[in-house]
């Protein structure tokens, strides 16, 4: 599909796993709180608020992109952590696919405290056709059991549970271009580990300062670079983004580039270090651009130029005026994701009123999209792309209480997945 001819065409829902019921009805255990395809695109996952991964795989009897249940499991328990009488909830913060070596599939996930390797496989049910009998009078030997193939099933095992190594919440894990390494990052700390390996893992970011009482940032992402093993990055409540090369050193405090707009003076106020963290960094699937997003916008970087982004997305700027209610309601404090294409020509995030948008990488095409009900209705989900970066609509209308924070784009096609409440929309 051309550049343009991808913002001339209507998108559209083309399926929904969940009961597309309204947000009262939904138990606080059924949220889904994480997206991601598999490299390929074959294969989605989804991971919820009561620890549950579930699975959904390409259906190629169907035309276009469409998915089909695959297996679900418990990935999570809750518990309780004795020595500082705190529980630890089962709610899956994140998930990621590993590279697949063979038939199996291989992912990460991750709660607050534990990160889990999960294996899953084919497996052939078999049952005996033919019991050992009394041995033979004439050979004097015994019957062999014959086994038969009865049934094949998707098991699901954790085959590494990497545990006792963050004191603070995970909010990042990304597999490395290697396939042998991850980082799994929390508030004041990254970790590298060996998939191989639960038992031992490498401080490699450590922002604690000596005195608890001097911290002035946290960190809220981290990802490895696509291409380039050595190279990570790791966004941080003050709206930096620090970009490092495990090569130069074993711990990497000292950053090899910090990505950072100077704030406007004419905008500061009470809520500026709030609405400038970043809540999510990606890379581009060729490295070389970095998209990353705070309350108010969705930003663009070159890798080669820190000093400023190359395109900044106003998503939320009417928001600037109910600053004030958003903080009283804490939704200033909620966590968007941001996502590249496949072809890193497009981005997309998430917004109030279930909404999410589509943005060429130049900002100049809009394209917002409704992920509930009115989805399914003809031209429903989809508006006329906006001729601007900047959507018009009016604050009064949104409904703060249903947002799209859990998205993911297919890697080789304009298929994304979105998450709404409990409901999983897949849209073309």
């Amino acid at each position: 599909m051309s550049y343009q001819s991808r913002y001339d065409r209507g998108w559209k829902c083309v399926q929904c796993f969940g009961d597309r019921g309204d947000s009262e009805d939904i138990t606080d255990a059924d949220l889904i709180t994480a997206v991601e395809f598999d490299p390929t695109g074959d294969y989605l996952a989804t991971g919820d608020r009561s620890g549950r991964v579930v699975l959904f795989e390409r259906n190629d009897d169907k035309q276009g992109c469409e998915y089909k249940f695959h297996t679900e499991f418990q990935s999570h328990e809750a518990e309780f952590d004795y020595l500082k009488s705190l529980e630890i909830e089962e709610k899956i913060n994140q998930i990621k696919w590993c590279k697949r070596q063979n038939s199996a599939h291989f992912l990460l996930s991750a709660n607050d405290k534990t990160i889990k390797l999960w294996k899953v496989f084919e497996k052939s049910l078999k049952l005996v056709a033919q019991n050992t009998a009394e041995p033979s009078a004439e050979t004097g030997s015994l019957r062999i059991p014959q086994f038969t193939h009865h049934d094949t099933i998707t098991a699901a095992v954790p085959r590494r549970i990497y545990s006792n190594a963050h004191t603070y919440h995970i909010n990042s894990i990304s597999v490395n271009s290697d396939g042998e390494t991850y980082i799994s990052g929390d508030d004041l700390r990254i970790n590298l580990w060996n998939l191989a390996i639960s038992d031992q893992s490498f401080n490699i970011v450590d922002i604690k300062p000596a005195n608890m009482e001097e911290l002035t940032e946290v960190i809220t992402s981290a990802e490895f670079h696509p291409i380039h093993c050595n190279l990570f990055m790791y966004s941080s409540s003050k709206g930096s983004i620090k970009l490092s090369d495990m090569r130069t050193s074993a711990l990497c405090d000292q950053h090899a580039k910090v990505f950072q707009e100077p704030e406007d003076p004419s905008n500061r106020s009470f809520f500026s270090e709030i609405i400038s963290s970043v809540s999510d960094v990606k890379f581009s699937n060729d490295g070389r651009y970095i998209l990353s997003r705070d309350y108010l916008t969705l930003k663009i970087w070159d890798i080669n130029m820190d000093n400023k982004p190359v395109e900044t997305i106003y998503i939320h700027d009417q928001l600037r005026s109910r600053l004030c209610d958003l903080y009283e309601n804490d939704c200033i404090f909620d966590k968007f994701e941001c996502i590249f294409s496949g072809d890193g020509k497009s981005v997309l995030t998430g917004s109030y009123s279930n909404t999410f948008h589509i943005y060429d990488n130049e900002g100049k095409n809009n394209i917002p999209l409704r992920a509930d009900r009115t989805a399914f209705r003809p031209g429903g989900a989809y508006r006329k792309p906006a001729a601007s970066n900047n959507y018009s609509y009016q604050p009064d209308s949104l409904d703060f209480s249903k947002k799209i924070l859990h998205a993911s784009w297919h890697p080789k096609e304009d298929t994304v997945a979105v998450a709404a409440a409990n409901n999983l929309f897949v849209f073309q």
